[in-house]
């Protein structure tokens, strides 16, 4: 056996080994990783500028009730559908909360918070969940093996479930059956220099109670809105330092 071809060889072993671990892994304890993340290897990473931190804050007072600009955008542009079904995708979704004690009630859309400290990557046991240099947190649907470890990771219901054969994709926004998915911030636009689709819906058919910027500048709107307006992070006690913002609540 000649030596390139005993390296082959080792090189599919081990290829086996780390798929059949990744299976395995499901049943190891949380935060147990078994291969590295995939951020450094996506080609969506390798646009992401470690400068930036992109994040929305979402006025609550400005969310009405009937709207639902912001999840018809989502859907069309990344091409999934939601038709009441339980195993349906839920990239955004519009939930209702209200205070027992003042009784405030409040309608707001709810998807993933590209955390800092994202417990769906920490519990990946692929690399398949992981975060880009400017914190938006992605699937990398090559390596998923849709043991939805992540899905019951995540305190906030934002990632699905593809349980079935796919049509009709958009070639910015690939899926497939088997893996997990969840809100992208619309990466492409994003790199291209344009808002999330979301976000501008919003502004054009809703009234405009989404802001989209950089985090870390400190003369974007929304770092200018954060300052002078009381804002929420859902499940702060978690310390997962999410993006999305919310004020109003």
């Amino acid at each position: 056996m000649t030596r390139r071809k005993a390296k082959r060889e080792l090189d599919a072993g081990r290829r086996r080994f780390l798929g059949m671990a990744a299976i395995a892994s499901f049943a190891l304890a949380p935060g147990v990783r078994l291969i590295g993340s995939a951020q450094s290897s996506s080609p969506a990473s390798a646009r992401a500028n470690s400068k930036v931190r992109w994040g929305l804050l979402i006025d609550t007072n400005k969310c009405s009730e009937t709207c639902q600009a912001c999840v018809s955008a989502c859907a069309s542009y990344n091409g999934w559908k939601n038709e009441g079904r339980p195993t349906d995708p839920q990239w955004i979704r519009k939930v209702a909360i209200r205070d027992s004690e003042t009784g405030l009630a409040r309608t707001l859309p709810v998807l993933c918070q590209h955390c800092a400290e994202p417990a769906c990557v920490e519990v990946c046991p692929t690399g398949a969940s992981f975060r880009r240099a400017d914190g938006i947190v992605l699937v990398d649907r090559h390596i998923c093996i849709g043991c939805r470890y992540c899905m019951m990771a995540c305190p906030f219901k934002a990632r699905s479930f593809v349980h079935q054969n796919l049509t009709d994709q958009r070639p910015q926004a690939p899926r497939g059956i088997g893996t997990v998915e969840g809100c992208t911030m619309c990466v492409p636009r994003i790199d291209a220099g344009k808002v999330p689709a979301c976000v501008e819906a919003c502004a054009r058919e809703g009234r405009g109670a989404m802001t989209f910027g950089d985090l870390n500048d400190r003369n974007s709107a929304i770092r200018r809105n954060i300052a002078a307006y009381s804002t929420t992070r859902f499940r702060a006690d978690l310390d997962l330092d999410p993006s999305v913002q919310y004020q109003g609540l």
